[in-house]
């Protein structure tokens, strides 16, 4: 490994460090070279995310600075001083584990939906209270948005856990939708205030619930039972998905497993922890603490090293 690809690593270990919070937990219980990997394909989704999400540019300029970074990515243009270092060490990853460009391509095609002009397939742009609102019509929209921006994450990360068996991929692909349900739960008010609402029409609307109560209950906090209703509906299908970890595990590198555990654990924890709190996240910021984290990092970390010496984790 030249010099310039180790602090290519090394830079996208502290991106990873300082922004992956849930993530980074399971990365540590990694062996280094597969922990470096990860790093590396979160520093790029970072610095994607952080394009489409900076509120302080307006959403033209968001799209500029996108095509720009993508035109970066793709060759196309000189690539900005603070890119550089995330695009070699995922070229780097590529190569080590077989990611392809189509799976980085999906990433990103994820994170740019909310930059598209036009609504995305499944969602309606609609103006409720003099605001504009992209609402989510159906289950399967939703899930289709899930897939790039969470299972696609899943896909990626087998890659460089390691496996063999190919049906491997369909389990990936529903641990990432328990995840994202998981975030969606957890920021349903963050997502309401800057105009998302994911939770699908199909559900709210036989409940009587409408984009407007939502956007209430965000600026509130008062929300309806029926309105709780919805949010378990999405509650009892991200629990759903979290079934596939017994599929997944064993199908995995075994130097691998423990980390994947960690993961799978600390999400499935918060979304106990929203179901326990009666999904009250209009109220408050529900979250895993720190503690509780460690607690699991420290039990996947001890099986990492068991099955890097060899023995069962």
């Amino acid at each position: 490994m030249t010099d310039e690809l180790t602090a290519a690593y090394a830079h996208c270990r502290v991106i990873a460090k300082r922004e992956a919070k849930n993530f980074y937990y399971g990365f540590m219980a990694l062996p280094a070279h597969k922990r470096d990997a990860m790093c590396a394909v979160y520093a790029f989704m970072r610095r994607a995310d952080d394009i489409s999400d900076e509120e302080s540019y307006s959403l033209d300029d968001r799209r500029v600075m996108m095509a720009d970074w993508l035109a970066s990515w793709r060759g196309e243009r000189a690539v900005d001083a603070q890119d550089v270092q995330v695009f070699m060490a995922v070229r780097d990853v590529q190569v080590s584990f077989g990611v392809t460009d189509d799976l980085l391509e999906k990433l990103i095609a994820g994170t740019t939906m909310d930059l598209d002009p036009a609504a995305p397939a499944g969602v309606q742009r609609i103006s409720v209270a003099g605001r504009t609102i992209d609402q989510y019509e159906s289950a399967e929209a939703l899930e289709r948005y899930c897939y790039l921006v969470a299972s696609v994450v899943g896909l990626v990360t087998i890659r460089i856990f390691g496996f063999t068996n190919p049906a491997a991929d369909e389990y990936a692909e529903q641990l990432g939708l328990a995840f994202q349900f998981t975030n969606i739960l957890r920021d349903v008010k963050e997502d309401a205030e800057r105009g998302r609402i994911y939770l699908p029409l199909e559900w709210m609307e036989p409940a009587g619930v409408t984009s407007a109560d939502v956007l209430k209950a965000a600026a509130s906090g008062d929300a309806s039972p029926a309105m709780y209703a919805v949010l378990a509906e999405l509650g009892s299908r991200a629990e759903t998905f979290y079934g596939a970890e017994n599929k997944l595990i064993p199908l995995l590198a075994t130097d691998s497993r423990a980390a994947m555990r960690v993961l799978i654990r600390i999400y499935h924890m918060l979304l106990q922890d929203i179901r326990a709190k009666h999904y009250r996240v209009f109220q408050e910021r529900i979250s895993v603490s720190t503690a509780r984290k460690l607690a699991v990092l420290g039990k996947g970390m001890l099986g990492g090293l068991m099955a890097r010496g060899g023995a069962k984790p």
